[in-house]
Parts: structure tokens; C-alpha cells; sequence
């Protein structure tokens, strides 16, 4: 079996021994008799399933004991209503802050909530750097401020956790939520899709913090409020149980590799091949705030864009699928998550040079 480097930004790839050790127990977890997929949410196997992924999670996030780690469905574009339901009825109003397309897409949809203000945004820098704090005007009187820490499409990630005072911080953490160590307590709340470094699709995590619970719309569905969810442990409803099953498997696996300071310093070695490489090149680009930079999705386009078809089925021809740039930037992507081995970096490296010596 040939397995390929997949540069998906989503759902993403997965650590190989996850999935063997997950295809190992498909028929029969434990001496069950059943799959995972078959089991009882309410049921003791299961049960036991989540209480190791909750607790590994909470764990590697080092989340202090006045959090909740909830186990939820939709996404996170699911959260960018879900969000606005539980938190804004505070005061009605809240600030976003702007980076590009996802950070776009939460402030259009909780604009059917309450008072959005745009307290920056990066628009007029076509989205390639983070608006520096000291330009952002917050409004003390939000319920919260809404950021999304990593644009999969732009390629910009905040380095530095912005400091909104009293108001709670409010992170869409799906592209890069353990990928590198946190502090939980400088967040009022995180979300994030499990699909990027966590797991398969279907999932979403979500860690809010005690008293931000409690102040849901009158309109919130029960199976998105936040409240409930942590009442009845993620199990007001049916949850994604296999998600949760293989979620625990790479929290297992990210903690046998040495936890979340050996991912940032595996995430950053790999970004460092790809963006020393386009810095060098005179046939490729990166136009991203170096300072902006993210680990996790690296955007990068040729000089000549009628070479784009031939670079992509080049790449596919060698094992290196899913470069193709998001429809909005066009161009090529790379996503490298935490399952991305160095060696697909450097593969990928290696054929851009040799396409360069080929096409410049």
C-alpha cells in the first residue's frame, strides 16, 4: 500500500498509527464484539472511550478546572451561531476583529444576533498581515471579542494572544487547537473543527469557561446550548461517538510524541522548509506578513499562472495531492497539520525546485 503526502486543508490528514490502531479495533474494540460505531453513547464502553478523550484533552491543553471541554456537532460554522446564541445576550453587542475569509464569515453570521462591531480588520492589506492591537477599537460594553486565531485561506495566524480586558476572547481555533502549547485561561472561549489536527470531520470541540455558561438566547436550540451540553457531559444528544473515539486516539498519539511543545517545534521546522524555500525562490511566492505568517497553511503562488494545471498534476504524479488554493485566492496551498511528516515538506520542496529549473 502506497500512501500519499496529503496537503488537504480538511479534512485533513491523520497519523498513520492512528488509523491502523483504529483499524485494528473496527470489528471488535476491547473484546466488545462491536465496533465503536455500533456502541451505546449512554453505554460503559463508550462511556470509558470518552472519559479518556476528555481527559486527554484537557491534559494536553493543560484547560484549568473552571473550564468545560464539550463534545459537539456542526462545525465551526455551525459555532458561528452558536457562539452569538450563548454569549451575546450579556449586552446584546460584541466585537469581531477581521483577518480574512472565515473571520468574514462569524461576523456575518452573528450579525443576525446582535450589534456587530468590526473592531479592525485587515481588509485593506488584502488580508495578508494581523491588524496590530494598538489600531483596534474595542467597545467595553461586548459581550465578547471574536478572533480566528488561523485563516486555512489567507495563511495568516496570530503569534500573540490579543489582551481584551475584561471582555471574554472569543478564538475559531479549527486550523491549528493543538498544534502548539495554549493558555486556556487568556480565552473566555475556543472552538475549533476536529478535521484539521484532531480527528475526522463531524466533531467539534468546544472549551468555554464556567460563567459564560447560563446566558443563552431564549432561541437557542437545547442541543446548542452550551449550558445543557455541559450539564449532561456532551450528551444532551446522540454525540459523534466514533469522532470522539479517534479524537482520543491522536491525543494518545500527540501525547506519546511529547505533547504539544514537540508539535510546535515539529510544526515549525516544517513551515521553515517551505518558507525559506519561497523566500529564496524567484519562480514562487508567499505574500503573507512574515511576522503573520502560519504554520499550519502555507499559500504560495507561481509567477506564471498558466503553469498552475502542470504543477499541480506534476505533484499528484509524484504523491503529493490536495495543493490546489481555495477558490477565493486561487493559486496552491499547502496545509501541513501536526500528521504532516517533515519528509512530505521536503518531498514537496524538492519537486518546486526541480519544477523551477524546469519551467523558470
Amino acid at each position: 500500500m502506497t500512501r500519499v503526502f496529503n496537503f488537504s486543508p480538511g479534512p485533513a490528514t491523520l497519523p498513520e498509527p492512528v488509523l491502523r490502531k483504529a483499524a485494528q479495533e473496527m470489528l471488535d474494540w476491547h473484546g466488545s464484539g462491536m465496533s465503536v460505531m455500533e456502541m451505546s453513547h449512554r453505554g460503559k464502553q463508550f462511556i470509558s472511550i470518552y472519559d479518556e478523550a476528555q481527559a486527554l484533552a484537557r491534559e494536553l491543553l493543560a484547560v484549568p478546572a473552571n473550564y468545560k471541554v464539550l463534545f459537539m456537532q456542526g462545525g465551526a460554522i455551525g459555532e458561528n451561531a452558536i457562539v452569538p446564541m450563548n454569549l451575546i445576550g450579556k449586552t446584546g453587542k460584541a466585537d469581531y476583529v477581521l483577518t480574512g475569509d472565515w473571520s468574514q464569515r462569524s461576523f456575518k453570521e452573528a450579525q443576525t444576533f446582535g450589534t456587530i462591531n468590526i473592531a479592525a480588520t485587515g481588509e485593506g492589506d488584502k488580508f495578508r498581515s494581523i491588524p496590530k492591537q494598538s489600531t483596534w477599537k474595542l467597545d467595553p460594553q461586548a459581550s465578547y471579542v471574536h478572533i480566528c486565531s488561523n485563516e486555512t485561506i489567507g495563511g495568516v495566524e496570530y503569534h500573540w494572544t490579543p489582551d481584551t480586558g475584561s471582555v471574554p476572547l472569543v478564538a475559531d481555533m479549527s486550523s491549528n487547537l493543538m498544534s502548539r502549547p495554549l493558555d486556556v485561561s487568556k480565552y473566555g472561549l475556543i472552538y475549533a473543527g476536529a478535521q484539521k489536527n484532531m480527528g475526522p470531520s463531524g466533531l467539534t470541540i468546544v472549551i468555554v469557561r464556567d460563567d459564560l455558561l447560563g446566558h443563552a438566547l431564549p432561541i437557542t436550540p437545547s442541543a446548542f446550548n452550551y449550558q445543557l451540553q455541559a450539564e449532561a457531559d456532551s450528551m444532551f444528544n446522540t454525540p459523534p461517538t466514533y469522532a470522539i473515539y479517534i479524537a482520543g486516539l491522536v491525543f494518545n498519539h500527540i501525547k506519546a510524541q511529547g505533547g504539544l511543545a514537540a508539535m510546535q517545534v515539529h510544526n515549525e521546522a516544517k513551515a521553515a522548509v517551505l518558507y525559506d524555500f519561497l523566500d529564496e525562490s524567484k519562480f514562487f511566492y508567499n505574500s503573507v506578513a512574515r511576522e503573520d505568517r502560519s504554520l499550519m497553511n502555507v499559500p504560495f503562488k507561481l509567477k506564471d499562472e498558466s503553469l498552475d494545471e502542470a504543477f499541480l498534476q506534476g505533484a499528484a504524479d509524484k504523491g503529493m495531492i490536495q495543493l490546489k488554493g481555495h477558490r477565493i485566492s486561487g493559486g496552491m496551498r499547502a496545509s501541513i497539520y501536526n500528521a504532516m511528516p517533515i519528509e512530505g515538506v521536503k518531498a514537496l520542496v524538492a519537486y518546486m525546485k526541480d519544477f523551477e529549473v524546469r519551467h523558470g
